[in-house]
């Protein structure tokens, strides 16, 4: 069989079409010299390593991944025998990437020494978007038991509380710190059940197009002023960032909650908190109803340098009552993760100690994509006019 290059266009040249397929691929690839030096990225793995080819091309790999990475074996390996190897759910850690769960293919460039290919798939998309269903799911059953609770023990609770009021009036004033007691547990039972029943509602969210800049910037400055004072952030911002298809206190709310999280996961001294964006090419998912594909190129990451989260919690930290705190009720990732499906876009985790990494995927404005929507009672979430 022979190449008939003639069939693209005149202006290409052979290695412009190279290119062009590569950077079409949705996996990442890197091609290495013999000393493991970078010659070649794709778009994916410009992504994936956070940095373009122009910044990375003659680097060592090792300014990316820890010398002790695995995947560094399987080149030595691959350059020894000529053979291609692959692995699969090989875990690779560093500051840059955080920790990525993903399988690798290695491969010798035939004719040329030592230069090395390699290829990495990431843990599926798909089974990504499974485990937030299974949250969705968890969620829609804590709607139920909201509606139920607002019934059956919130009036209750309020007939509690003022028979404690009136108690505190009539008893020794060594027992009314019991009766304030009663009062105070029974506000904390009330606002518990206040919180479950944001899950309630499953109307439509009301939005438009949204600067996530804008949103980041107005979290940061909220967050430095109170739960996060004490912490250093560092924003990377892609400026180029198209805007998002959101409602704007819903996306504040959901954000300060993920950077509350980190701030409660710093240790006292040198603790950081990193917020990057940046645009990932060729991301999608399929639109329920049809055979539409949603983009999600926005990506948001926060990141932090505290204690992490523990590995039996990372499957289901984004379910109700989920929580790493002896104090937190557990909810508040369950509402990241809803209100993140309700934009319909998604969220997932990464961590280990010292370094853990939320990443929220969104979808760009596109006038003729989404239709207008009615209102949502989550714009109540925050006070009205508090965002700028």
């Amino acid at each position: 069989m022979t190449s008939d290059y003639s069939l693209l266009d005149e202006k290409w040249s052979k290695a412009e079409w190279a290119d062009t397929v590569l950077d079409s691929l949705p996996n990442p690839l890197i091609q290495l010299d013999g000393d493991n030096s970078i010659i070649y990225l794709n778009n994916a793995a410009e992504t994936f390593f956070e940095g373009s080819l122009g910044y990375l091309q003659g680097l060592p790999f090792t300014d990316l991944l820890p010398d002790d990475t695995p995947l560094l074996e399987m080149i030595d390996k691959v350059r020894a025998s000529g053979n291609c190897i692959t692995d699969h759910d090989l875990v690779l850690e560093s500051i840059k990437i955080g920790v990525r769960v993903v399988n690798v293919g290695v491969s010798p460039l035939p004719g040329d020494s030592g230069k090395i290919v390699v290829s990495l798939f990431e843990r599926s998309l798909a089974q990504r978007l499974h485990n937030q269903q299974q949250s969705k799911g968890a969620a829609r059953s804590v709607s139920g038991m909201a509606a139920m609770l607002a019934h059956e023990v919130k009036n209750p609770l309020s007939g509690i509380k003022g028979a404690a009021q009136l108690l505190e009036q009539t008893i020794s004033e060594e027992d009314q710190p019991l009766a304030k007691l009663i009062c105070d547990e029974t506000d904390r039972i009330c606002e518990l059940v206040d919180k479950m029943e944001i899950f309630t509602d499953e109307r439509p969210l009301k939005r438009s197009e949204v600067n996530i800049h804008e949103i980041l910037n107005h979290c940061v400055r909220l967050a430095s002023a109170g739960f996060g004072s004490q912490a250093k952030f560092r924003e990377e911002y892609d400026p180029s960032l198209p805007p998002t298809f959101g409602n704007k206190n819903i996306l504040i709310q959901l954000f300060l909650n993920l950077l509350k999280n980190a701030c409660e996961a710093l240790t006292k001294e040198g603790g950081e908190i990193k917020i990057t964006t940046s645009y990932r090419h060729g991301m999608s998912v399929k639109v329920g109803g049809s055979e539409d594909r949603l983009g999600l190129p926005l990506m948001i990451s926060i990141q932090d340098n505290g204690i992490g989260i523990p590995n039996e919690l990372i499957d289901n930290l984004f379910d109700p009552f989920v929580t790493t705190k002896s104090t937190g009720t557990g909810l508040g990732l369950a509402f990241v993760a809803k209100a993140i499906s309700d934009h319909g876009g998604f969220v997932e985790v990464e961590s280990m100690p010292r370094l853990t990494n939320f990443r929220v995927m969104l979808p760009k404005f596109e006038p003729k994509v989404f239709p207008s929507t009615s209102d949502h009672p989550f714009q109540e979430y925050l006070k009205p006019g508090e965002f700028p």
